[in-house]
């Protein structure tokens, strides 16, 4: 039997309500959050999935970078805290207040630059449920066909304060993450990074254990359900060992062994054309979820029912997977610079299509997302930014960092060469250009970095592709005027903003290219000569013709 789709899902999405403050994700930091540096912790969570409640238990360990006499933590109101310990010590309830969703907590005594603050949180209550996950974050309290319970939360818009106590912030990386997660019996919860043990609980419940190293604080994840487990070991072109893991719905074996023989294929694609598998060390995992799915760290949610599209692979599988490198070794410091995580990761597809098929396959992909430009707001605001203001079309670029970012890749590979764009983005990711297992570290880029690191590896100064195509909302306009034996041709530019983009042009079936240093230029050829501009398709433009192929947005 194929179990593809939940029976039930929770009757009351969007409940309960929150609060202004737990809805942000992000964007300024509170003083004393900004004082903080987040060292590692431990999360205990218990699951009851008839009750859809949660309990949870909470250690988090902080070095403070500047003088703090009050702990500011965010966590939604909604999971009230029973208890709290400072270094080991019970405080009074007088010391604490969530109001509105961030936690304030009085100190015992004020804690020093450089001195380390521990604080353990006892909490439980009824987290948010997800109105349309993965897009509305929250979780999802599913049911198999067969009635079981199925859980998972997908929390990246609303921020990881929906079901745990932390610093809703993309900056916010520990060194290390225990989690403990305690379920009904005959049910399994895996989670992020490498797997410690499982204790079976006298009454039959089982707590499953897991350290992950660097999470990503929104891509740490709850997954529970019946689930059966395939797995094996890849071996590395870069000579090191990756486990593969994959939990399915009991039922679904066949599709589920189908998904699994694309991992391995996938890895190879990846660290030949960016670098090694970040978390080689702790797996790579794929859990089947009640949602499409999200770029949960080693442990990336699936929903897409086993469909492959018409490039012939799994394309939610590829995209979600690309996010271990864009995404979680390389983690944007704030979500104004969100297009580093989904451009990249929308572009990586079709590149896939052009390893597996050819130009043609590339171009038919390239070309499909054309019809999901809106062009209305710029990628980039150059101000830090909550998430739900990126990810709204009303208020940022939404899917125009997949789409129009993933077109400008496309444009500035051709416009510095493969080596280079290889070597640009190697250097984002990792941090160097010569990646190799056990050299480099997860990091943080903005905007601005790769705008610097983008010039290095050119060698010129790009600041005006940058500032065109992240900067503004109109796409360029390639003015062209062709009277008798000449064509004269002007890129207009929002704001009349320098853009000396060269041009190939083929006259008679001859290629040649148009320098444009001041973003104009006059071209000699016969009157009767047959003309093509930019006839493959490098530049993005306004005007290019979209394909009828129908884009999807992860």
């Amino acid at each position: 039997m194929l179990a593809l789709a939940p029976v039930s899902v929770a009757a009351d999405p969007g409940q309960p309500p929150l609060t202004a403050q737990t809805a942000r994700s992000g964007g300024p930091l509170a003083p004393e959050q900004a004082a903080l540096r987040f060292d590692s912790g431990s999360l205990a969570f218990e699951i009851f999935p008839d009750d859809e409640r949660i309990a949870g238990d909470a250690t988090l360990r902080f070095t403070a970078i500047a003088p703090i006499e009050r702990l500011v933590i965010d966590l939604d109101r909604n999971l009230p805290v029973s208890r709290i310990e400072i270094d080991g010590k019970a405080i009074t309830a007088s010391r604490w207040s969530n109001p509105d969703g961030r936690l304030s907590i009085a100190l015992p005594a004020p804690v020093a630059a450089g001195q380390q603050v521990r604080a353990r949180i006892v909490y439980a209550g009824t987290p948010h449920v997800a109105v349309r996950a993965p897009w509305d974050g929250g979780f999802v309290w599913a049911r198999t066909p067969d009635g079981k319970p199925w859980v998972a939360t997908a929390i990246q818009g609303l921020g990881c304060d929906l079901f745990w106590p932390c610093i809703d912030h993309p900056r916010y990386e520990p060194d290390s993450l225990d989690i403990a997660v305690t379920v009904p019996a005959g049910l399994s919860a895996p989670s992020n990074g490498r797997l410690l043990g499982v204790d079976t609980l006298a009454d039959g419940r089982t707590r499953w254990r897991w350290r992950v190293a660097r999470p990503t604080l929104h891509s740490v994840a709850l997954n529970i359900g019946p689930y059966r487990e395939i797995k094996a070991v890849h071996r590395s072109r870069f000579g090191n060992d990756i486990p593969m893991h994959f939990w399915h719905l009991e039922g679904n074996e066949e599709p589920a062994r189908g998904l699994f023989a694309e991992f391995a294929p996938t890895i190879d694609f990846f660290e030949e054309t960016v670098g090694p598998y970040p978390f080689a060390g702790e797996k790579m995992g794929v859990v089947e979820t009640p949602h499409l799915g999200m770029e949960h760290q080693t442990i990336n949610a699936y929903g897409n029912q086993y469909r492959k599209g018409p490039e012939g692979f799994d394309w939610l599988l590829h995209h979600e997977f690309a996010h271990e490198w864009f995404a979680n070794q390389m983690t944007v410091g704030d979500w104004d610079d969100f297009w580093l995580h989904e451009a990249y990761a929308q572009y990586m597809q079709p590149l896939y299509g052009r390893a597996r098929e050819g130009e043609g396959r590339y171009m038919t992909m390239m070309l499909a997302g054309l019809s999901r430009l809106e062009n209305r707001h710029p990628i980039v605001s150059g101000t830090p930014r909550e998430s739900g203001l990126v990810s709204d079309s009303a208020t940022g670029p939404a899917g125009d960092i997949y789409f129009k970012g993933g077109w400008m890749l496309h444009t500035l590979r051709w416009m510095i060469g493969d080596d280079a764009f290889g070597e640009l983005t190697r250097r984002a990711v990792y941090g160097r250009p010569d990646p190799r297992p056990g050299n480099f570290t997860s990091r943080f880029v903005t905007t601005e970095e790769y705008r610097r690191l983008a010039n290095r590896v050119a060698g010129r100064d790009l600041g005006w592709f940058f500032d065109v195509y992240l900067g503004t909302a109109a796409l360029p306009v390639l003015e062209q005027q062709r009277n008798g034996d000449t064509l004269t041709l002007a890129w207009r530019t929002e704001g009349d903003r320098p853009f000396p983009m060269a041009v190939p042009v083929t006259i008679d079936g001859a290629e040649r290219m148009v320098d444009m240093p001041d973003g104009r230029a006059t071209v000699r050829l016969p009157a009767d000569a047959r003309l093509q501009i930019d006839p493959a398709r490098r530049i993005l433009r306004a005007g290019l013709a979209a394909s009828q192929i129908e884009a999807r947005l992860p």
